[in-house]
């Protein structure tokens, strides 16, 4: 996610800090849709699926979470 970052003697104007809290709303929320896509893909598989994969069920949230936000639990 982005962060605001304040130099001194600059301030982000009312529209652009709005802008801003947009951008980071949007980015979460896409995020968001990338875990539960992928969360439920995954559990639509079975267990000889996922081990072609070479995953099983207790590894599905954190591959999602991964996906989605390029981190493990």
């Amino acid at each position: 996610m982005a962060a605001l970052a304040f130099t001194q003697g600059s301030e982000l104007s009312l529209i652009a800090r709005l802008r801003d809290v947009r951008d980071q709303a949007s980015a979460a929320l896409a995020a968001r849709r990338v875990y539960r896509t992928t969360l439920n893909e995954l559990y639509a598989l079975d267990a000889r699926e996922l081990a072609d994969l070479g995953m099983n069920s207790t590894m599905i949230r954190s591959v999602a979470l991964e996906a989605a936000y390029g981190k493990k639990d």
